[in-house]
């Protein structure tokens, strides 16, 4: 048989490229994650989250900004991808008793019960990760804040980072600069970790993360920070996990009041105070002073991109039948 010609070889690397080039495309397409990804193969989802999700906000409503953090914290290490919720195991040490989580970190029973439910509506087919933004979402809204479409086809890690949650997540001594840095690092701009920071606006924090700011600072009302010390003894180990409101007020509410205990110099955390504190954000913080919505709508747009950090999708990792361990 004769050899093709030239013109006859061009032309099948030509289609060899361009067909290589649409499979790319397709795979790189049906690995993004969708607000309808689960339309056919899981219509109940969110019915089944809120059904394990609102009684226990009803027994204890701290537990949506719990659950809110935690999605957070999963978010900045590795992506959004369930690591954080990986209990230590033979060859894997987790997340969970890094610096940033150890102590501080719960509602993980929450989570593993809104999973339960989950899979009892559609078995092995929705990955924690998605729970757990989906818990997130509809925790905020339980609280009084907004509800927004959350993007899912996330699949679960079979790995966790130790060294990554000691220093990725924001510590609460940070400066501006340092919390614009570590929010740029996962993509996210100035104005989504000021809005982002928002958050603050229900839970609460241990002695340890704002003793430091409550003593030592002068960016506090001197007041507000005499009534936390009656909660939060000077010396480092002693009271280290008594617990303060991060909103003061409404700590079981989701709305701007965090901004304007920002301007009045009634921040529970250095990091936040520090979003008011004559720089680059001192405007935004004025703006959701001004209007709620337009923190609701912000906040929103940056939860909607922090759940976009590097997820694993398509092949990539696994669904885990427990969140607690690879299956």
């Amino acid at each position: 048989m004769a050899a093709p010609g030239r013109n006859a070889v061009s032309t099948s690397v030509v289609l060899s490229c361009l067909l290589a080039t649409l499979l790319l495309a397709a795979g790189s397409s049906s690995a993004q994650l969708s607000t309808g990804f689960y339309a056919s193969s899981c219509p109940e989802l969110l019915d089944a989250v809120r059904s394990a999700l609102r009684p226990a906000v009803a027994r204890e409503r701290r537990v949506a900004a719990s659950i809110l953090r935690l999605f957070f914290h999963d978010c900045f290490v590795q992506g959004c991808d369930g690591s954080l919720l990986l209990d230590d195991a033979s060859g894997l040490k987790g997340e969970k008793n890094a610096a940033p989580n150890k102590d501080s970190a719960r509602g993980f029973d929450v989570v593993d019960a809104v999973k339960a439910a989950v899979e009892k509506a559609c078995p092995g087919v929705v990955s924690c990760a998605d729970v757990l933004a989906a818990s997130a979402m509809e925790g905020v809204a339980l609280l009084g804040g907004p509800r927004w479409k959350v993007k899912m086809g996330r699949r679960d890690s079979t790995t966790a980072s130790f060294n990554g949650a000691e220093n990725d997540i924001p510590p609460p001594t940070s400066g501006l600069a340092n919390l614009t840095r570590l929010f740029a690092a996962k993509g996210l701009s100035q104005k989504d970790m000021v809005a982002l920071s928002g958050a603050h606006t229900i839970g609460l924090a241990r002695c340890t993360n704002f003793r430091d700011h409550i003593y030592n600072d002068t960016d506090i009302d001197a007041g507000f920070a005499g009534t936390l010390q009656q909660r939060c003894p000077r010396a480092t180990g002693s009271g280290d996990n008594n617990l303060a409101p991060l909103d003061l007020q409404t700590p079981n509410v989701f709305e701007n009041a965090y901004y304007k205990n920002l301007v009045a110099k009634k921040s529970l955390l250095h990091s936040d105070q520090e979003l008011f504190n004559g720089g680059a954000a001192d405007a935004q913080v004025r703006e959701y002073v001004g209007s709620q919505s337009a923190f609701f709508a912000d906040f929103v747009e940056g939860m909607v991109k922090m759940g976009d950090v590097t997820p694993l999708t398509g092949s990539n990792g696994q669904i885990r039948k427990n969140c607690r361990r690879v299956n």
